[in-house]
């Protein structure tokens, strides 16, 4: 039987930045649909590295063009290159010569600013990067939130703050509740990335900032890393990363083949929002049910009780209680057992943790009352819920 000798393809991708890994993921769903028969080179741990690219014997790569370090290295590269990276309102900022696969920054920015409008925020804030070449798309996504308020007569409010390292920490932690604190409340903030937005959470803790109700939180990239060093579960907006990969792919797979791809540029629209607790700006009349909010939804999934949550504010139970019948018509507890709900619901749809995992993670008692909870509130078990989340993540890729 003839067997086809493979192509030699080179990725040059960040493991450790969750677009990239998603571009990746992408490349492999095109090869596991296709019959492309790729070898494909990556660095052992994941990194990008260039030293000795230029003697790279392959025959393609497909390469993350937002470093200008991999644009420069493979600017005179001899074999078929996809490029793949942000979007840029100046032409001239793309590789010239390459076909090349973009992420729409525009689009990003405008689905995260129109999910904070729709929970009923007038005002606007982002928290980008500091400038830098690397910082590229960064800056692309602040003019975008610029255009966006400039159509709505508003001025634009974008903070930079530092760049993170261990002896600027306790600065960049300081500027970000400075800035946070000089903002008029309640209002809405995109973070140019899940990781920057992680960070204005911690400082939102620290500084007492209660999110979402004076700080309502989206960040951008769906990083599972992020979700687990979270109190406060983060809405982000989910890159179309996957598709960019498969695309990347394809196009390459038809340079193999001949086909002449030069300029090509094809952009790729967000995939959609997953909205959790950051986000979830609902207006409150009384201060003690928006200090009760900010202590449960840190707290829910550490087993806290009634009267924690009536300590936390000042209040006595009773009072406590009857603010919260008042304002939302549930007890107390029913709020910590929504935040616990959508908790474990978060987490088996990641798939990432046991259902007795998920249980004691999230602060039930036990799997049986998980069980219970889940069948009272949502009409099945938690094993059926994993399992459905799992079928619609299989039809979506």
């Amino acid at each position: 039987m003839k067997t086809t000798k493979p192509h030699r393809i080179a990725l040059l991708f960040n493991g450790n930045k969750s677009f990239d890994r998603e571009v990746i993921s992408g490349i492999a769903g095109y090869l596991g649909s296709t019959r492309a028969a790729w070898d494909l080179f990556l660095e052992e741990d994941f990194r990008l590295r260039l030293d000795g690219i230029e003697r790279w014997q392959g025959d393609g790569i497909i390469a993350d063009f937002d470093d200008p370090a991999v644009a420069k290295a493979l600017s005179r590269c001899a074999v078929p290159v996809v490029a793949v990276g942000g979007s840029y309102s100046d032409d001239g900022a793309y590789p010239r010569g390459l076909p090349y696969v973009a992420t729409d920054n525009f689009k990003l920015i405008k689905l995260a600013r129109d999910h904070l409008i729709d929970v009923g925020l007038q005002r606007f804030a982002m928290f980008s990067l500091p400038r830098s070449s690397e910082n590229r798309w960064a800056l692309e996504r602040e003019n975008a939130f610029r255009a966006l308020m400039l159509d709505d007569r508003m001025d634009a409010e974008i903070f930079r703050g530092c760049e993170t390292s261990a002896s600027s920490w306790d600065e960049a932690v300081e500027g970000q509740i400075a800035w946070l604190r000089s903002l008029p409340k309640p209002i809405g903030i995109i973070a140019v990335t899940d990781a920057r937005a992680r960070q204005l959470l911690q400082a939102c803790a620290i500084g007492g900032i209660a999110v979402p109700e004076q700080v309502a939180l989206i960040g951008i990239d769906n990083d599972p890393m992020v979700r687990m060093l979270t109190r406060i579960p983060l809405s982000s907006v989910m890159q179309g990363a996957q598709e960019m990969g498969r695309t990347a792919a394809h196009l390459l797979d038809q340079m193999l083949h001949g086909v002449r791809l030069a300029n090509t540029r094809i952009m790729v629209p967000p995939a959609g929002i997953n909205v959790f607790a950051s986000s979830k700006h609902e207006a409150t009349r009384h201060p003690h049910v928006m200090r009760a909010h900010h202590f449960i939804r840190q707290y829910a999934c550490q087993g806290i009780k009634t009267h924690q949550v009536a300590e936390y504010v000042g209040v006595s139970r009773s009072s406590l209680e009857a603010c919260f019948r008042q304002e939302l018509e549930c007890s107390v507890h029913d709020v910590i057992l929504r935040f616990k709900l959508d908790a474990a619901k978060a987490r088996l749809e990641s798939g990432e943790s046991s259902i007795a995992d998920v249980a004691l993670g999230c602060g039930f008692t036990s799997i049986q009352y998980m069980h219970f909870v889940f069948k009272r509130e949502l009409g099945c078990t938690p094993r059926v819920y994993r399992d459905r989340a799992r079928g619609e993540a299989g039809l979506a890729a």
